[in-house]
């Protein structure tokens, strides 16, 4: 996962409400924890509910930039399909993605400035890269809450870093200990049933 440099580069895409920019600070904020050098920006193509939403995260010995130079992510992470098939181009050979396929279309296909691919996840594989496709937005309502869907995916990329899954975990269930703690329980259970859906998919594949 790491590139060559020693900085991982993540890029987390997907549509405003899906919890894009709070699963990048999350995960910033476990590297930071261990002493990395991390670095992240945010872009939201419209502000409101529903528009699209791409964030970077570099992380490593020293890191002097926060974006994600086309062809070096190690890492996309596509809260959307649709969205992770339009970031591909910023992913170096080897790189992972993983992406839910619970559809939420994008206001860019609503407006007509793109159409909705017929099959992202084949799309992306087709370009050799390996691919982790799950319904993060089915496991989320399994746990009554559609917005726990950050959570799944935040428990999917955890084994997918350059640092124990534990270190991400707490980083999760700490951000809620301080804000909302009853809702702890049930994003520990949110974030084992992405890592569970991730490594069930590769067993599967």
């Amino acid at each position: 996962m790491t590139a060559s440099n020693k900085t991982t580069n993540i890029l987390v895409c997907g549509t405003g409400g899906q919890g894009v920019m709070t699963a990048t600070e999350i995960l910033a904020e476990a590297a930071l924890s261990l002493g990395f050098d991390a670095k992240k920006t945010e872009v939201a193509g419209m502000s409101q509910r529903g528009g699209v939403v791409t964030s970077h995260l570099r992380f490593g010995e020293r890191v002097l930039s926060p974006q994600i130079v086309p062809g070096e992510a190690d890492l996309l992470v596509g809260f959307e399909a649709a969205e992770a098939l339009r970031w591909v181009h910023m992913l170096r050979p080897g790189a992972v993605v993983l992406m839910n396929v619970g559809r939420l279309v994008p206001p860019v296909v609503n407006i007509g400035l793109f159409d909705y691919p017929e099959d992202p996840v084949a799309e992306i594989r087709a370009l050799g890269l390996e691919v982790h496709a799950f319904d993060a937005s089915a496991l989320a309502q399994e746990l009554g809450n559609i917005r726990l869907g950050n959570t799944v995916m935040l428990g999917a990329m955890a084994d997918r870093l350059p640092f124990p899954a534990e270190v991400l975990r707490e980083a999760v269930l700490a951000r809620f200990a301080s804000r909302k703690p009853q809702l702890v329980d049930v994003n520990r259970q949110a974030f084992e049933l992405g890592r569970r859906a991730v490594a069930e998919e590769a067993l599967a594949a």
